[in-house]
């Protein structure tokens, strides 16, 4: 199981568009001539020798409609698992990074500012809060030994962390017991030690020690072999400022007022009864959740538990606005959205680039691009400066309409130990991974 969560390459929009031309089309490559790409680059000596040993698809196996879908491997019994740890160079030593201590998860929070994912300009690096990594790492059932960290065994630093999350995803039919990898961090200074791939096979232990033997997880590099590619997008909200910050650019004929006036939003939403999540709506928001997820071919199975966790309101961590009827009282439309900032690196206005991520979308009653775009407005009222979004489930329909851009890299879903006959379309996937 590998993970690198980011919005691949630069997080950056390509460029702001004047009004008549609001975003380009977005050019789909398909999986097969991405992968044909890849093979051209590399010699057949450098391809991910890691990944052609693990259960995963192969580049060889794609369209091959003999194999069948499900499970590549069969568990193992569990008394065959692996039970000591993996060895580490000597001078490491492995922790488990209990989440609910302050000093753990300041580590954890410094270990991720100042070496986790940037762009590849070296301008933008994730910086998510210590509340949002306490929520994303603290599902119900969570296991404290999958938040796995690595320290120098002469100074106790932490310098390497990878997590894993349960799960249940549904594919196609099949809900499937799975884990959540993410967040796997190496110090800078120590990406010559191939600590990767060992905090990799450290985690799928932990996870074959609960008897689970599958896994999704993200990454912004092509690997053995995604199930879908997704496109970031994104829409401003502060464009001064992403100009400022090179995030973003001036359109050709565009100046900055006109630029700022083409994004300008409403000051106040326009749908009846919209309101924010309370503890009360859970039951109604999971009904609808789960109706709607339904339709794609690999979405999470929530329960009320998953719903009050991952959905209920938690200050600059997720947002969940929901349309209730004004005359039935009953909940019909949902929109969510979670905050992930950016450090914004080597500029002296700026140091903290405010993401809002669209998350899960439902539109019953309410247009998808009405509630979208009051989605926006709160966001804006907010103070985030920009809101993304990737072309999945039906995020397509509304991202020109509301004048997103895209981003400039790819997103690539990948499942462990399960294997798809074909790719998806982005719109065929229900699934979002912080």
């Amino acid at each position: 199981m590998e993970d690198n969560n980011s919005p691949p390459g630069s997080p950056k929009e390509n460029s702001y568009q004047d009004s008549n031309q609001v975003a380009p089309d977005n050019v789909e490559k398909s999986l097969d001539s991405i992968i044909r790409e890849l093979n051209d680059s590399i010699s057949v000596g450098k391809k991910h020798k890691f990944w052609e040993t693990q259960p995963v698809g192969q580049y060889k196996d794609l369209r091959n409609l003999s194999l069948s879908e499900g499970p590549i491997e069969p568990p193992t019994p569990l008394s065959e698992v692996k039970q000591e740890p993996y060895n580490l160079p000597s001078q490491y030593e492995w922790t488990t990074c209990d989440m609910t201590s302050e000093e753990t998860c300041n580590e954890v929070y410094n270990l991720l500012k100042s070496n986790y994912v940037e762009d590849d300009e070296n301008m933008f690096r994730f910086n998510y809060s210590k509340e949002f990594l306490r929520w994303a790492l603290h599902p119900p059932g969570y296991y404290r030994t999958w938040h796995i960290g690595v320290r120098a065994k002469a100074n106790k630093k932490l310098v390497a962390f990878i997590t894993g999350i349960p799960a249940r995803i549904r594919v196609r039919n099949e809900v499937v017991k799975m884990a959540e990898v993410n967040f796997l961090c190496v110090h800078k200074k120590l990406r010559s030690k191939r600590l990767a791939p060992v905090l990799i096979k450290e985690v799928t232990r932990r996870v074959h020690l609960e008897n689970i033997w599958q896994a999704a997880y993200t990454a912004g590099v092509i690997l053995p072999t995604p199930i879908t590619t997704c496109q970031y997008w994104h829409r401003s909200l502060n464009p001064k400022k992403l100009i400022d910050v090179g995030f973003s650019r001036l359109g050709a004929r565009m100046t900055m007022s006109r630029t700022i006036k083409l994004y300008k939003l409403p000051d106040s939403i326009s749908t009846p009864g919209f309101r924010k999540m309370e503890l009360r709506d859970v039951p109604a928001v999971t009904r609808l959740l789960r109706n709607y997820l339904s339709q794609f071919a690999v979405a999470p199975d929530f329960d009320e538990n998953d719903v009050e966790h991952w959905l209920l309101p938690t200050e600059n961590v997720v947002d969940t606005l929901l349309v209730e009827s004004p005359e039935t009282h009953d909940i019909t439309d949902i929109c969510s959205f979670y905050t992930l900032p950016s450090t914004i690196l080597g500029n002296q206005n700026h140091s903290i680039l405010k993401a809002a991520y669209s998350y899960y979308n439902v539109s019953t009653k309410t247009p998808l691009l009405q509630l979208m775009n009051d989605a926006l407005i709160v966001a804006k009222q907010k103070d985030y400066d920009v809101f993304n979004a990737l072309d999945v489930m039906q995020n397509e329909s509304f991202l020109k309409e509301l004048k997103f851009g895209p981003g400039d890299g790819q997103l690539h879903y990948y499942l462990y130990n399960y294997r798809l006959r074909e790719a998806l379309k982005p719109a065929e996937l229900g699934l979002v991974l912080l």
